[in-house]
């Protein structure tokens, strides 16, 4: 009888090792001189340091570049070297800082560095563009709005802001539905339903996390939730993913009482990530209490305890001539 052909082995090694060595190589020779062009660039003044004398080099000295950075100098060095180390997100923070690297450098940076890296917008418009505002406009009076992945509010419409009033003139760093809700004291939480709502909202950013790991933009920001709530923390232990859908969020508000909404997403081709969330009232009483609520000249922000007038809110916005934190918005 033939014998039957053996088993294949399993292969340990890469398709290509040396191809693969090869192209590592190229990358780390190409950072080495990206950061040697970047630190000549930079004299001694640029960082508040004296001009020293006999400077054989242009620019910093490597040891000045380490010292600034808060790194090794030898460590810099051999990252300079183009030697085949590590380097965290932190670090070449740092270094882009004291290099003074504007974000196409920093995104340069991190390529030939091997990190992923995701260029923020600078302003909602280098996001949305007018016709995706249309639609969100053409949409009053449903509250509807574009979040991308991780619940960064990128734009919204007339009647989300009613609900929602100081969305679009906190910091940008705080136009996060998530960091809202977990960061309110429970009197002024406006979801009812939090307690189911939360976690589902969380397992749904685990399941985008997924995509990100070790994007400096979502490493800061899912740091930044576990530092600012223990039940995001614990929820976000859990390791429960969840896929977006419909949903049904109860509201409380303090002008018109609880609201009940549909919410529904819709994703946007052309934008990744980035999907339309639209609420709809779940009966004709939701609806007038929506409407209600849109013919509130100066509706209070936050609950009774804590609440302010908008116009107040505004007042002292204009007076410190930046975005004022409203930590009892949702």
């Amino acid at each position: 009888m033939p014998q039957s052909p053996a088993a294949p082995r399993a292969r340990t090694e890469p398709r290509d090792p040396a191809g693969s060595r090869r192209a590592g190589g190229a990358r780390r020779t190409e950072l080495a001189a990206f950061l040697r062009s970047r630190r000549a660039r930079i004299t001694p003044q640029d960082v508040g340091m004296p001009p020293g004398l006999r400077r054989r080099t242009p620019g910093l000295r490597r040891e000045e570049v380490a010292q600034l950075a808060g790194v090794g100098v030898t460590w810099y060095t051999w990252l300079e070297q183009g030697r085949p180390i590590n380097a965290s997100v932190q670090v070449l923070d740092a270094v882009a800082r004291v290099l003074m690297l504007d974000a196409t450098e920093c995104e340069h940076l991190y390529r030939l560095a091997g990190i992923p890296f995701v260029r923020e917008p600078a302003a909602d418009t280098d996001t949305v563009g007018a016709e995706f505002q249309g639609v969100l406009d053409a949409l009053n009076p449903l509250p509807a709005a574009i979040y991308n992945s991780r619940y960064d509010v990128r734009a919204t419409n007339a009647t989300y802001r009613t609900l929602w009033p100081m969305t679009s003139l906190v910091e940008r760093w705080e136009r996060n539905v998530l960091y809202k809700l977990f960061t309110v004291p429970d009197c002024c939480q406006t979801f009812v339903n939090s307690a189911d709502e939360l976690p589902w909202m969380v397992a749904q950013v685990r399941r985008s996390y997924g995509r990100h790991v070790g994007e400096p933009a979502w490493e800061s920001f899912v740091a930044l939730m576990i530092k600012s709530s223990a039940d995001f923390a614990q929820m976000w232990a859990s390791g429960d993913v969840a896929a977006p859908g419909t949903r049904v969020k109860a509201v409380r508000h303090p002008a018109v009482g609880m609201i009940t909404l549909t919410s529904m997403s819709l994703s946007i081709d052309g934008m990744a990530e980035h999907r339309y969330v639209v609420y709809t009232p779940a009966t004709e009483d939701d609806r007038q209490r929506i409407e209600t609520l849109r013919a509130v000249p100066d509706p209070v922000v936050g609950c009774s305890v804590h609440g302010r007038r908008l116009s107040v809110i505004l007042a002292e916005r204009e007076a410190a001539g930046r975005p004022v934190k409203c930590p009892h918005e949702l």
